[in-house]
């Protein structure tokens, strides 16, 4: 996952009309957690690793919709003690607790699509075949969805990919 914006990639229907190339996927109830998010308190939010990071716990959070800062962090703990079973959110298990690790990072509102690659109909047999992923976009695009994100604070800031505000992302804002 980067955090560049990604434009929805579109091919023109017999009627003319524009759609997705791509299977657009918003996330609901069971099929939710059918894909790995767990709900905490109403919030579903899921662990996401970092861009061609094989690493077994989540470098990010996400939740969907925009919710709280201290909300998030809640479910991110959440998150790890039902996922991983380890009850604190500043290290990763086996980390050296006698290491410092930086306060808990702000959360971000922003937008984001699922995609299934490629479209359903049209199989193409690349590494994304079958599978979901989820990429920023402006609020303006097809499927977008309002997300909560948050990085893990044992993980690097700039492994995460998570719009900046601060950066120029302009459809991202700081969770209050």
């Amino acid at each position: 996952m980067t955090s560049a914006l990604y434009q929805i990639e579109t091919s023109e229907a017999d009627d003319g009309t524009m759609a997705p190339a791509e299977g657009i996927w918003t996330p609901a109830g069971e099929e939710a957690v059918d894909h790995g998010f767990v709900v905490y308190r109403e919030l579903y939010i899921g662990g996401i690793s970092a861009p061609h990071d094989d690493n077994l716990y989540p470098q990010a959070f996400i939740t969907l919709g925009h919710h709280r800062w201290t909300d998030v962090i809640e479910a991110a703990a959440a998150y790890m003690f039902r996922i991983h079973n380890w009850r604190t959110l500043h290290l990763y298990p086996g980390d050296d607790p006698a290491v410092r690790i930086p306060e808990i990072p702000r959360a971000v509102h922003a937008f984001g699509v699922f995609l299934r690659h490629p479209h359903p109909d049209h199989p193409c047999g690349c590494e994304w075949d079958d599978s979901w992923r989820m990429v920023w976009t402006p609020p303006t695009e097809p499927g977008a969805i309002p997300i909560t994100a948050m990085r893990h604070p044992a993980a690097q800031p700039a492994a995460t990919g998570i719009p900046d505000p601060d950066r120029g992302v302009a459809s991202a804002t700081w969770a209050a």
